[in-house]
């Protein structure tokens, strides 16, 4: 089962995504993304993994040639921290990949587009992944018209979690 849920900024795709690793966190490897705010404004992104390790995405103040709106992503040190839970999730069969966000910072990296894409491709493994809601690359766009995506919203927060819950095997 491969699972995308997409839907505007403040949305609840994160917290969703956070709510269902917390239903069984053993079942899961994969990183999330955080905002980093400084005196109340947004200042950057960190990726926090299934096991708790915390690394920089992006931010305003770092000097990085990439650039997504205000932001410079740290493409190597990105690369750097997914490269063991790529592994992880490619070699511990039976483990829902979970992965938020396949947006335009983190496919920067070759690597990571290379890793979705053989995720896309492994027929037996399960994932659980954000997209944007437009198309800001073409892989987005290959996932959009490929595999189920579930629009989140304020109103659908509680019947989305409830659904994707159930997709997954969650409930007990």
């Amino acid at each position: 089962m491969k699972l995308f849920i997409t839907g505007t900024p403040g949305s609840g795709k994160t917290t969703l995504v956070r709510r269902i690793v917390e239903l069984k966190p053993e079942k899961f490897v994969g990183f999330w993304t955080e905002e980093l705010r400084e005196n109340g404004r947004r200042v950057g992104f960190r990726i926090v993994d299934t096991e708790g390790r915390k690394a920089l995405l992006s931010h305003i103040n770092i000097d990085s040639p990439h650039r997504v709106g205000k932001y410079r992503v740290d493409v190597k040190g990105f690369e750097e921290f997914i490269v063991p839970i790529m592994e992880k999730a490619l070699s511990e069969r039976g483990r829902i990949v979970v992965i938020d966000e396949i947006g335009k910072m983190e496919l920067l990296s070759n690597k990571f587009r290379k890793f979705i894409e053989s995720l896309l491709n492994a027929k037996d493994i399960d994932m659980l992944a954000t997209i944007p809601i437009r198309d800001v690359h073409p892989l987005v766009k290959f996932i959009r018209r490929n595999f189920p995506v579930i629009e989140i919203n304020r109103e659908n927060r509680d019947s989305v979690f409830q659904e994707v819950a159930r997709r997954l095997n969650l409930m007990d």
